[in-house]
């Protein structure tokens, strides 16, 4: 399973996936990491770039690009939860901590939002 989550750089959860500056690509496989790549990809600065719908688009490609399936966060607007949805992406909710507990907590089953 391919999940994708903020980060910060000391390893927690980031507490804003839109506007998120690293998130990190984590294969689960057999319940545990296979692998864990990170990405410096500024949709902070980004986010309001471009045209209406553009940032959207932008993380819709990288979420494409790595194969995706779950995302977690902390907290995901309104409009973002409708496009990850539209793309079939599982949306879980956690409540912040290291990064690598909360792209495990995925498979015990926490609750999600689609």
């Amino acid at each position: 399973m391919i999940v994708c989550l903020a980060v910060t750089p000391d390893g927690l959860l980031g507490p804003r996936w839109g506007k998120a500056e690293r998130v990190a690509v984590v294969d689960l496989r057999d319940d545990a990491i296979e692998s864990w790549n990170e990405f410096q990809v500024g949709w902070a600065e980004l986010h309001d770039l471009g045209p209406e719908g553009g940032h959207h688009a932008r993380v819709a490609r990288f979420l494409k690009e790595h194969e995706v399936e779950v995302v977690v966060a902390e907290h995901v607007g309104p409009g973002m939860q409708q496009m990850l949805g539209k793309m079939g992406i599982e949306l879980h909710l956690a409540q912040g901590g290291r990064a690598s507990d909360a792209a495990l907590s995925v498979l015990g089953g926490m609750p999600k939002r689609s």
